[in-house]
């Protein structure tokens, strides 16, 4: 007993790590990760019943229309698929919006004569209505259904599973089963968690053809014969293009992913979690059965037989994946390597020195998890630049703009009061002020002429698209790095955009941003203009004071930079 005493304390201490990291949720994003590594060791599987109609670059050069097209498009592309005998057709586009009703009745007419279709929506009442051509009712007579568009992400904004009901609106994915005469079984689902989307492989695994190819009749017709066609968006302009477990460096379009949805409903949810209880086997396992094996072997053996197991729990998780069982892998393996940790240090102890030896590996435990901690921060910091930078380069004029405007915010920041750790977070967030730019066509973002109206209608929206790509993080600095993103172009007078707020209902770093950004765009050369004097550009600051700045924020800017009558502006030049 005075022996087995250390090696159960390290099974207790293992069990109690495993436990208090997966109450905290610090285990999920790691265990996502590590199914989205399963996907993509797995090699591609066939869907040959399912072909993409993709809304890509493509489609946009060979038409020469802008977004939102004519639903006449949608309707002749609705009657080539029921001439070509399409099985089932999906319209992955919101028609929620008011349209020409000349136009609405050409789409509805040919989704009536191909005998029903499945349209998407984004938007219900929580009760499962909508307004797609009016709501349900006006679409029962043409046998086709409405249903929800949205799919649930997990960390990063990455898609890995679907619901069978949303607000009360069946799914795309249900809705096509229900159609197909499959059963969707609602207890599958894991209630508002979803169930896996068994994904047939990275983007494009599912058959895809460019949308203007199915219009001007260059696709063979043969390919939609028997087949659920999905019609969507791809093109990154339009936004639906999303991270998938199967290749996270690669978006998915929309619409592959919900044919990818459509397949896994329709074969049954071929990919499910495994019971709780193979889970809560294996954290004990490996808490205690692993660290007891010190009681017989060596430490060198003792660790040699909890890196096999972990081998063979491994290949085990690997071989249940592949049969369609997602079996958790980290709380297991964390679980067996606090333990073999412990059991090693315990394997070395005696009673008497048994507490103190627990305290100082507690403590290299701590200083292992702050020197990770710091190179998150570190890896998380070099991200947030390189992304600055590649959005910077699109513009080659620009140079090191994304410096300057660090150094410049996080100056006045200081001058206004900010503490030295929110400055310095500043300077960090603002290098993504501009990163919804990313989304902004070329010929617009490098225009050497005035932008027109609808050009800067186009323009106006990386505010918002910059703020959606930072959305939802857990990070202060990619929050703040949204705030920043989304209101830079706000004016102290009420007209900037993109929402028209005024005064100090700004946030501060926003109103520091947009000082400092317009001091160095004017102080720049770009395509459309030379670049000013710094003494020009503090004079437009000032004058600007109390209309499109913050006045005392100005104020403060101006003199910053003037000093004693010489502009320091070689930091930012």
């Amino acid at each position: 007993m005075h022996r087995l005493r250390p090696y159960l304390l390290a099974g207790v201490l293992a069990l109690a790590v495993v436990v208090g990291a997966d109450q905290a949720g610090a285990l999920d994003a790691f265990e996502h990760d590590s199914v989205d590594l399963r996907f993509e060791l797995r090699p591609e599987r066939t869907a040959d019943d399912l072909v993409v109609v993709a809304i890509d670059d493509v489609t946009f050069s060979d038409l020469g229309e802008q977004w939102p097209f004519p639903r006449t498009y949608f309707a002749k592309a609705v009657e080539r698929l029921h001439e070509a005998g399409a099985r089932e057709i999906v319209l992955d586009v919101q028609f929620t919006e008011a349209s020409d009703p000349d136009e609405d009745l050409a789409l509805y007419e040919a989704i009536d004569r191909a005998g029903g279709a499945v349209l998407a929506t984004s938007e219900t009442d929580g009760r499962g209505g909508h307004n797609i051509f009016g709501g349900q009712e006006n679409l029962d007579p043409i046998g086709a259904v409405g249903a929800a568009a949205n799919l649930p992400d997990q960390d990063s904004g990455v898609i890995r599973r679907f619901n069978d009901v949303i607000d009360g609106l069946p799914s795309i994915a249900a809705a096509v089963a229900r159609r197909e005469g499959v059963r969707v079984d609602h207890e599958l689902f894991n209630g508002e968690t979803g169930a896996y989307i068994d994904y047939r492989g990275g983007p494009e695994a599912i058959r895809t053809v460019s949308f203007s190819d199915l219009y001007q009749l260059r696709a063979d017709p043969e390919m939609f014969a028997g087949k659920i066609v999905v019609i969507g968006a791809s093109a990154p302009t339009l936004q639906d293009v999303h991270p998938t477990p199967t290749a996270r460096s690669e978006l998915m379009a929309g619409a592959e992913i919900q044919a990818n949805a459509i397949w896994t409903a329709l074969n049954g949810l071929p990919l499910r979690d495994a019971p709780g209880w193979v889970s809560v086997l294996a954290v004990l396992f490996m808490s205690f059965v692993v660290p007891l094996t010190g009681l017989r072997l060596s430490p060198i053996g003792a660790a040699l037989v909890s890196f096999a197991t972990a081998a063979v729990y491994v290949a085990v998780a690997w071989i249940a994946f592949v049969n369609g069982i997602v079996i958790p892998v980290v709380a297991p393996l964390l679980a067996a390597g606090v333990s073999m940790s412990i059991g090693a240090v315990a394997g070395q102890m005696v009673e008497g020195r048994a507490r103190r030896r627990i305290t100082e590996y507690s403590a290299e435990l701590e200083a292992a998890v702050r020197e990770r901690t710091a190179d998150l921060d570190a890896l998380q910091l070099e991200i947030i630049e390189r992304l600055g930078q590649a959005v910077d380069s699109r513009d080659e004029d620009t140079g090191q703009h994304i410096n300057r405007i660090g150094l410049l915010s996080y100056r006045l920041a200081r001058a206004a009061g900010m503490d030295e750790d929110r400055a310095e977070m500043l300077r960090r967030a603002s290098a993504l002020h501009d990163v919804g730019k990313i989304a902004i066509p070329d010929a617009i973002l490098q225009k050497p002429g005035k932008l027109t109206p609808q050009e800067w209608e186009v323009m106006k929206t990386h505010t918002t698209a910059g703020a959606k790509m930072l959305s939802g993080s857990r990070s202060p600095l990619v929050r703040m790095a949204e705030v920043v993103a989304l209101t830079h172009h706000e004016r102290w007078d009420g007209q900037g955009y993109p929402h028209g707020i005024a005064g100090e209902d700004i946030p501060l770093e926003g109103r520091i941003v947009a000082v400092c950004d317009v001091f160095d765009a004017l102080c720049s050369r770009r395509p459309y203009k030379e670049a000013w004097t710094p003494e020009e550009a503090l004079a437009e600051i000032e004058r600007c004071a109390g209309t499109h700045f913050d006045p005392a924020l100005a104020r403060m800017f101006v003199e910053l930079m003037a000093g004693d009558g010489e502009p320091r502006f070689a930091a930012a030049a």
